[in-house]
């Protein structure tokens, strides 16, 4: 983006302030076409809602800002609390230049062309560079680590929104570098007054084109649940729905009940507190379980479209993948995987290509529960015999003095044989020997796991079985 927003205009002698991925709207920008959520980001910081134990007036981060001083933050809270909005205003307020990075697309080349450009911007004009980095979690350690130097000489006051555990995703240098401000979920006050705004905001809301009863304010704010995009997000649907599209233009009014408010929440989204959530849930994995793909998609979707973390839909996938194919479909478990990464490195909405595939190709898998009985089977074998002691042929012989011991005698070395297998050799317990546990259905591929398993356990089970040849130190 330019630095128009924040500065008298563009000089040739200095770098514009451009964001990765394209420009970037900022404070008091709201181009046609803009969700109502981002329309209300607050201007300056008396705009700001919430969060008084971190910017309330007196406290150390809001002393700091008074007084035109900036140091590097990661701000840390749950989605849709303002991490964002306060990074704009911080900017805004310091008269700092603005710029931004994508975690997910920015590469160290990307980082250090930013602190290259923000020192110029600070030695030809003296001016401040604020480098934003939402969802800083992502960025691996080369890519934290090159934001070291310009940080540390102040060439660039980083601004990371996280909703992770910094002290887990972010390297120590980094954060010791930066100030972490803790950031909450909204009240329900906070939700109403945001509302409210948007609401009577002649430019940037409905310009009282909209109005609501109590209850519907309360049903807002029970659908926001501490979250101000939702809040307003459920606003502007709702709105849609009664015919009031456009914020910030002229046309119809409405006056909006809570019933109005839930029937259209109803047909877009779902409260992921409530029963429906575990409904729709519920009936996504159970259109997969019945090789169904169009119910899959559908029910996908509707989670997707509904405001639902896609990283739980795809855990979801990863957990079905091995629950209900296993290895009737070998490839099931790496896919499942492969689109759980690929919606971590490109994000919604791009990401709903991957899950979709995944979702379609899981569903019309063929279909196996022998790792679910297998664990089952296990777990009771682990809960009557959790004791029995190792076998000595398999007991590690390693260390100094265990051979004294009898440890590792009669260890048959599979590798030693032509076929990779020791026949006869017993790996269970003796109080479980001959138990089986894994039993493989005749799904799929599967069908040839299961004659390689009872051919492994005809061989096994041969006759000899106990008496096992000294191998020397193989390992073990």
């Amino acid at each position: 983006m330019s630095d128009q927003l924040f500065d008298d205009g563009p000089s040739a002698s200095a770098p514009p302030d451009t964001s990765i991925g394209g420009d970037r709207s900022g404070p008091g920008s709201v181009p046609a076409g803009m969700p109502l959520a981002a329309r209300m980001r607050p201007r300056d910081l008396d705009e700001y809602v919430g969060q008084l134990d971190a910017l309330g007036h007196g406290k150390p981060l809001r002393a700091m800002l008074d007084q035109g001083e900036l140091r590097s933050l990661i701000l840390w809270g749950p989605p849709g609390v303002g991490k964002t909005s306060l990074a704009t205003v911080i900017a805004a307020h310091v008269d700092a230049a603005w710029t931004e990075l994508s975690a997910v697309t920015a590469g160290v080349k990307d980082v250090r062309r930013i602190i290259e450009e923000g020192r110029s911007r600070l030695g030809l004009r003296g001016r401040r560079t604020v480098l934003f980095v939402d969802e800083i979690h992502r960025f691996n350690k080369s890519q934290q680590d090159a934001l070291l130097p310009g940080v540390e000489a102040g060439w660039v006051t980083l601004i990371g929104a996280t909703t992770e555990n910094p002290f887990f995703e972010l390297n120590p240098p980094l954060l010791s570098r930066c100030q972490l401000v803790r950031l909450q979920s909204l009240t329900d006050d906070d939700l109403r007054a945001l509302i409210e705004r948007a609401v009577a905001d002649p430019v940037r809301g409905f310009g009282d084109r909209v109005s609501l009863d109590g209850e519907a304010v309360d049903h807002l704010v029970h659908v926001g649940d501490g979250d101000a995009r939702a809040a307003l997000t459920a606003l502007e649907i709702a709105a849609a729905a009664a015919g009031v599209t456009r914020p910030g233009a002229e046309g119809p009014t409405a006056t909006l009940q809570v019933e109005h408010v839930a029937d259209a929440m109803q047909r877009f989204r779902y409260d992921k507190a409530s029963d429906q959530h575990y409904d729709i849930v519920s009936a996504f994995i159970k259109s997969m379980r019945g090789s169904d793909p169009d119910a899959a998609v559908y029910w996908l979707l509707r989670m997707l479209e509904g405001g639902e973390d896609p990283r739980f839909v795809a855990r979801r996938m990863v957990i079905f993948a091995s629950e209900d194919i296993g290895l009737a479909d070998r490839q099931a478990l790496p896919l499942a995987v492969a689109a759980f990464d690929a919606l971590d490195k490109v994000g919604l909405p791009e990401a709903r290509f991957a899950l979709t595939h995944a979702a379609i190709a899981l569903a019309v898998a063929p279909k196996s529960n022998s790792v679910t009985r297998a664990i089952g089977a296990g777990l009771d074998a682990v809960r009557t015999h959790g004791n029995a002691p190792v076998p000595p042929h398999l007991r590690d012989a390693h260390y100094k003095g265990a051979r004294a011991l009898g440890h590792g005698a009669g260890y048959d070395y599979p590798h030693d044989h032509p076929s990779g297998f020791a026949p006869g050799q017993q790996y269970l317990p003796d109080e479980l020997d001959g138990t089986r546990l894994y039993e493989p259905s005749r799904h799929g591929h599967e069908a040839a796991v299961a004659d390689r398993v009872a051919v492994l356990r005809d061989q096994r089970d041969q006759p000899g079985r106990g008496t096992h040849r000294r191998q020397g130190d193989k390992p073990t």
